[in-house]
């Protein structure tokens, strides 16, 4: 069996876990309170258990690269641990040590997602192949969430504690799989005090790594020539200089004229523009999980204020589920037809449209069509981030560079719930929050744009000069006072 099955295996069980999870904690927290109380304590939640998570995320990624036994023990040990902190809060339900229980079942979750995508690159064969196979787990998670929700639903109305020992057990039976893995290579340790954390490869002449063999290790193996082929959209100053490493001196006489030689090594962008090109996806992505977080609070205490039918809550759900599946679905097709970098841009772009589409006429039903559209949105946007991510960066360096983005990313959605949470809906109501969003997504658009735009061309991107003049201006206010 290919190793990616074992990796479906484990993801499939993984999210059915968590969706039980968030079954349990839901009706303890939101749908057994009234709107007024619900509300201070959906917020003591996000800041309790989920903030934090800013201060541990960053440790994530260096554990999953440096961990004994490879990045597949960091799976199992996740999977280990969500399972035993499920049950505690079995015990602790209706009391405070629920949420520093929950905080740590969302960093072994956290410390699941990283050491997957980590895992993921090194189980497929081409460069085009991430954004099929990241989509084929985002169904996969889909998938195990609605097979659990029926379950998960019937048992929260017996009590929400069986759910959560449901949880426990469909995460003991994700490590079995998860056994199965192959070993991944790690970033060795540092052999010297002042050593480097890792040396910048240089693609050589070779064969290219085979991934189809289980007990291979494919960065063991000498990198060839398709090692590191980053987006063809960065034209910039690398290009002009040739497409081949060492300009004229590499197969031509100095009037330029081609003479007979080595085979020429196509040139490799600067790891600056790279990790440019990430940063600006990053930065992207990280607005598409704030409009998630503001999105999902937003419409659901509208519907509690609204005294909506409880099932307008379910259909709100599967109509953000039915988004992120249509997106999972239709993300390898449209990959091959666009770059990752264009389809990023292409959501936020869609998802601004609807947004004032919706103002203009913000029933339920609109609404519910809103919610689907951020979920395709939400699965597009990860879709395209973790191939960028897994094709530009070394391997060496996936796990904490995923954990780094992954901690901005969960901050930026707690940011974005808060603001619906913390805001009564005479203050904020659904047509004003839907036309923030509009304008968020309006102006993440523009300047995800501007900034490849400005990296083709070996600028700095509009953000950063942004960014630059407001941190110049609060250095300078605060020296005059």
């Amino acid at each position: 069996m290919q190793p990616f099955t074992w990796l479906a295996r484990t993801h499939l069980l993984s999210a059915a876990g968590d969706a039980l999870i968030a079954i349990a904690l839901a009706g303890s927290l939101f749908f057994n309170l009234d709107p007024a109380a619900a509300r201070p304590k959906v917020a003591l939640y996000l800041l309790v258990t989920m903030a934090p998570f800013a201060l541990v995320g960053p440790l994530i990624g260096p554990l999953v690269d440096r961990a004994r036994g490879g990045r597949r023990s960091m799976i199992i040990g996740a999977g280990i641990a969500r399972a035993v902190l499920a049950l505690l809060m079995v015990r602790h339900l209706d009391s405070l040590l629920l949420f520093p229980e929950a905080f740590g079942a969302l960093v072994a979750g956290k410390t699941y997602h990283v050491a997957k995508s980590a895992v993921v690159p090194g189980l497929v064969r081409e460069e085009r192949d991430l954004v099929e196979a990241n989509s084929k787990l985002m169904l996969l998670s889909g998938l195990g969430g609605a097979l659990a929700a029926g379950p998960g639903v019937l048992l929260s109305l017996i009590s929400s504690r069986w759910v959560l020992v449901l949880a426990s057990v469909v995460f003991v039976l994700m490590t079995f799989p998860a056994a199965r893995l192959p070993r991944t290579a790690v970033r060795p340790p540092r052999s010297h005090p002042g050593e480097a954390d890792h040396v910048p490869q240089v693609p050589q002449p070779g064969p290219a790594p085979r991934h189809d063999r289980p007990d291979s290790d494919p960065y063991s193996e000498p990198l060839g020539p398709r090692w590191r082929r980053p987006s063809e959209l960065y034209t910039g100053p690398w290009r002009d200089e040739g497409d081949i490493e060492g300009g004229i001196g590499v197969g031509s006489d100095p009037g330029g004229r081609p003479q007979p030689g080595p085979p020429a090594v196509p040139r490799q962008a600067p790891a600056t523009t790279r990790r440019g090109g990430m940063l600006l996806a990053g930065s992207a992505m990280g607005v598409v999980r704030a409009m998630t977080g503001f999105t999902l609070f937003l419409i659901a205490f509208w519907l509690r204020t609204d005294d909506a039918a409880p099932w307008w809550f379910g259909f709100m759900f599967t109509a953000s589920a039915v988004g992120q599946l249509v997106g999972a679905v239709s993300a390898p097709w449209l990959r091959r037809r666009i770059r990752e970098e264009a389809l990023l841009a292409c959501t936020l772009l869609l998802a601004a449209v609807v947004s004032f589409y919706v103002v203009t006429a913000p029933d339920r039903v609109s609404v519910l069509g809103l919610a689907m559209v951020i979920g395709l949105m939400s699965a597009l946007g990860k879709l395209c981030f973790d191939a960028i991510v897994q094709r530009d960066e070394l391997p060496a360096d996936h796990g904490r560079t995923f954990a780094r983005f992954e901690t901005r990313f969960q901050v930026m959605w707690v940011i974005g719930a808060l603001v619906p949470v913390v805001t009564p809906n005479g203050i904020l109501p659904l047509r004003a929050g839907v036309m923030l969003l509009g304008i968020a997504a309006t102006v993440a658009v523009v300047l995800y744009l501007g900034g490849l735009w400005a990296l083709a061309r070996g600028r700095r991107p509009p953000s950063e000069i942004i960014a630059t003049r407001v941190r110049t201006r609060i250095r300078r206010k605060n020296q005059t006072s």
